[in-house]
């Protein structure tokens, strides 16, 4: 069917457009700031996969991701809508109930729609099954990925550090013992079985905040679980099973045009790298786990090579959030960063509303329709992504599918080199950016997270910020340019009340 695709179309800028690619695959890293590759300024960390991504492709510079937290920017991205605008769209326990109504328009839909076969490989963490129904983790589990759009789902069902820590493929907990059922419960422990509190002392991974609930793999969790000891996870090798699915789904997809989602767990808590990779680095787990994450991506490429699949396939990498190093666990993330920048130039990080939070890295390989080496500073938000690659996929969409989002697949293919002109960013509160202005709307709190040490943009009164002067957000200039930070305080609103 993607023969019928080869007629083009004129892009948004006005230029002839590529047409649609066999295959499509969007690798989305957990928690990797902009700073954290090397091909965007590292230096403690090399990644070479990605820095041949960037070398055979275009790299961005103003790629945003939907919010600063897992759970909105996967929802955003899969929808096109804003979590901002969904009621119970925050970071997910293990057994939330999935947040996506089967059936409206998504990401996968849509590029199912055009005859793409699609596969989701990964981090999940949008729920599953039904609301106000437990979860039975011992038998088929409806809804999830394939009611939304995956022709096939290997999955976490949400993160490394939250129960359940099973793999579910295709609505089955793999491995799964029929006489050892699994049971989990978010409020209370089960008798007899210890936690992060009881066995402290002998974990082999301490925790420094939460983490201390049911203790799987000699690492204390979110959340309690009981059973299902030979259906669990084991973190070390976790990697290469996404990896090894991953080119598993290409393998299978090579004579027809696929979509591949991998949602990577590298590097998000908690980092416990194969052995291969321990000592890659200076800085610890975190920094061993990028080199992890990259040779994830160095399999996907090598697969795309050896299948004759590289030519004709459009990869995009980029990040569900900006970075943070204490994230619950005692890992020396902190203690052994060095010079590094996880973030880059930008100030905050994970759940932060200053650029830290949101500016995530992007880049986007194609080679029959994106010219090599580029460097782009177009503006680019994970909300338009599924109008973007809709259209870059030559899909209809439906009436009221993505509201949130827009064509900006010109920005994607190297063609326009200005982008969004107003974006918002979510992480507690709202920002905006308009051309060079920003600004974060009042919020209360604290400035700095305790937990984390991540600066929050938490102030009570508006800040703004001109990004082309002061890239840093140290300069807050809405006490000399007024009119501009009201401008924009009511161009949020308007957007915040669906006025799009």
């Amino acid at each position: 069917m993607w023969m019928l695709c080869l007629l083009t179309v004129v892009s948004a800028a006005g230029q002839n457009a590529p047409a649609a690619p066999r295959g499509v695959v969007v690798i989305y890293a957990d928690d990797i700031g902009y700073g954290d590759l090397s091909c965007y300024g590292a230096k403690a960390v090399s990644t070479p996969a990605c820095d041949r991504l960037a070398r055979e492709g275009l790299r961005l510079t103003a790629g945003y991701s939907c919010a600063a937290t897992c759970t909105p920017s996967r929802y955003g991205l899969m929808t096109g809508e804003y979590a901002f605008r969904k009621k119970g769209t925050g970071i997910l326990p293990g057994d939330a109930a999935l947040i996506i109504e089967p059936g409206r328009p998504t990401l996968p839909s849509l590029l199912k729609a055009a005859g793409y076969t699609t596969g989701v490989v990964g981090k999940w963490h949008l729920g599953l099954g039904t609301a106000g129904t437990p979860i039975d983790w011992n038998k088929p589990i409806a809804p999830g990925p394939r009611e939304i759009g995956f022709d096939s789902a290997f999955i976490m069902p949400a993160t490394g550090d939250r129960v359940p820590c099973v793999y579910v493929e295709n609505g089955l907990v793999r491995g799964l013992d029929p006489a050892d059922p699994i049971s989990i419960s978010y409020q209370k422990p089960f008798p007899g079985l210890p936690t992060g509190q009881s066995a402290r002392a002998n974990l082999r991974m301490d925790w420094s905040h939460g983490h201390n609930m049911a203790v799987v793999g000699g690492i204390g969790r979110i959340g309690y679980m009981k059973g299902g000891a030979k259906a669990l996870w084991d973190d070390e090798t976790m990697a290469d099973t996404f990896a090894a699915k991953a080119v598993e789904f290409i393998e299978k997809s090579r004579d027809k045009p696929f979509f591949l989602f991998l949602a990577t767990h590298d590097i998000h808590v908690p980092r416990v790298p194969n052995p291969r990779f321990v000592g890659k680095t200076t800085m610890g787990p975190r920094g061993d786990c990028i080199a992890e994450f990259d040779d994830t991506i160095g399999k996907v490429l090598a697969t795309l090579d050896r299948l004759g699949l590289a030519r004709d396939t459009l990869v995009l990498l980029t990040s569900d959030n900006g970075p943070v190093l204490d994230d619950g666990y005692k890992d020396q993330s902190v203690e052994k960063i060095g010079a590094h920048k996880p973030a880059g130039p930008w100030r905050g990080g994970k759940s932060s509303m200053f650029e830290g939070g949101t500016r995530v890295p992007l880049i986007v390989r194609w080679p029959a329709g994106v010219a090599a080496g580029k460097t782009s500073d177009a503006v680019f938000s994970q909300i338009d992504m599924l109008a973007s690659l809709s259209a870059i996929c030559k899909t209809s969409r439906p009436a009221g599918a993505g509201p949130d989002s827009v064509d900006h697949s010109a920005v994607l293919i190297g063609q326009d080199k200005i982008g969004r002109s107003i974006l918002v960013q979510q992480a507690g509160g709202l920002a905006i950016r308009k051309g060079v202005w920003k600004y974060l709307e009042p919020r209360p709190g604290p400035a700095v997270a305790t937990s984390t040490n991540t600066e929050t943009g938490n102030h009570p009164k508006g800040q703004l910020f001109n990004l082309k002067e002061d890239p840093g957000e140290l300069d807050n200039r809405i006490g000399r340019n007024p009119d501009e930070a009201r401008q924009l305080a009511k161009l949020l609103e308007t957007i915040r009340a669906d006025k799009r």
